[in-house]
């Protein structure tokens, strides 16, 4: 990034892991408000589990689109329907994690506008610890950014990985490189939201934008069975309790450097359920063995 300095910013919109349909059609409906509530001058969606947790579709791409999604960042679910494969190979707004061997169809990487001009890249990489054992991203996001870099100052990285420590050491190694390094995939919000010394923005995970009556977006008693039974079960997702999860980031225009990064939930989650204190045990608890 540049050490020079301006006074000017642009403000980018991300949402995080779109899941099911349900939350597709809440995105699609809150989108226009969240980009007048923050002033949003560029918007990217997480669009890997719209498709009923797999994938996405040329249709629903485009309700993102039509809305003022300007990149549609994906992970390792994207490839859960065939069909992708096409729309991935015509579709350059919407990107696939780029350490991806190259033979697969579809980019790594999305060069973008704003109404005023002002191009913004965007990468998509994806982590390998408890994941696919695909090309390093550490190595593949030097490629990338030679590619981006020479477009764009502004360089946002969906960094789709499992492993928090994966995350983090991603953000650490492209600090002061890029504006942000934004972790999916886990679809839980997590509270270290900040700018790094470098002046990249960082977040291990932007959080679901789904159904919070579930667990991480699937149906609650299914995912109970998959662990107390240990066998598979078909994937539901559920469909109560939608929120919009994201982040807003405020950027130098002229250096690249994040200036502020604000997380949102929205609706916001009630502090407490408790309508009366929990009175203690009276008689105690029998521990089977």
């Amino acid at each position: 990034m540049s050490e020079s300095s301006s006074a000017s910013s642009v403000k980018v919109l991300f949402i995080g892991d779109v899941v099911g349909t349900g939350a597709l059609a809440m995105t699609v409906k809150m989108l226009p408000a969240l980009i007048a509530k923050y002033s949003s001058d560029f918007v990217i969606v997480n669009g890997e589990n719209v498709a009923e947790g797999k994938s996405i579709t040329k249709k629903q791409a485009n309700e993102l689109f039509n809305v003022g999604t300007k990149v549609i960042t994906t992970g390792n679910h994207i490839w859960d329907r065939w069909e992708v494969r096409a729309l991935l190979a015509e579709e350059r707004r919407i990107i696939r994690p780029a350490n991806y061997p190259r033979e697969n169809a579809g980019a790594g990487y999305a060069i973008g506008e704003t109404k005023e001009g002002l191009k913004i890249g965007v990468i998509n990489l994806q982590g390998r610890t408890y994941m696919q054992t695909i090309d390093c991203p550490f190595r593949v996001s030097k490629w990338a950014l030679d590619k981006v870099g020479e477009q764009a100052q502004i360089i946002i990285v969906d960094m789709h990985a499992e492993a928090t420590a994966e995350k983090q050491s991603m953000g650490r190694y492209l600090d002061g490189k890029v504006s942000a390094v934004l972790g999916t995939h886990t679809h839980v919000q997590t509270a270290d939201a900040q700018i790094l010394p470098g002046g990249t923005a960082y977040i291990s995970d932007v959080g679901m934008s789904g159904p919070y009556e579930s667990v991480i977006g699937m149906k609650i008693d299914v995912a109970i069975k998959r662990f107390v039974n240990q066998t598979p079960y078909k994937y539901e997702i559920a469909t109560e309790a939608i929120r919009i999860a994201g982040v807003s980031l405020t950027i130098d225009t002229a250096t690249g450097a994040a200036l502020d990064i604000e997380p949102f939930m929205l609706p916001e989650f009630e502090k407490s359920r408790i309508s009366a204190p929990i009175e203690e045990e009276t008689e105690p608890l029998e521990l089977v063995v």
